[in-house]
């Protein structure tokens, strides 16, 4: 007698068209089309970190918004949207949307670092 956990098993007839489909949908995908699809992620990961930061942070004396690194990095909500906090930080950096001090932020060690919301 088989236990009612294992799951029973069938005999599949796949057609050559469907092997050929499922092949194709495994090629690479092209460079170009890749890059266009990473550049996509990065801006709608940044559009996400303004919106935590105007979520997390306070209005300092010139009126941006501003909030620490650690209460970012710190926040359940933060680390559940970015898979790499830090990286998308970088990035929205180069694109002068945020600024902070340093190159690189570390947990702890840049706990109290002053991440500024530059446009709103």
């Amino acid at each position: 007698m088989v236990p009612d956990c294992v799951p029973e098993t069938r005999s599949v007839n796949i057609s050559e068209q469907t092997l050929e489909r499922t092949t194709a949908l495994q090629e690479p995908i092209h460079p170009k089309i890749f890059s266009f699809s990473a550049r996509m992620n990065v801006s709608h990961e940044i559009e996400l970190l303004v919106e935590e930061i105007k979520r997390l942070g306070s209005k300092n004396a010139d009126g941006q918004t501003c909030v620490k690194f650690g209460v970012l990095f710190n926040d359940d909500r933060c680390a559940n949207i970015f898979e790499a906090l830090v990286g998308t930080l970088k990035a929205a950096k180069k694109r002068k949307l945020i600024s902070y001090q340093g190159e690189l932020l570390l947990q702890g060690v840049h706990d109290n670092v002053d991440i500024t919301l530059l446009q709103e």
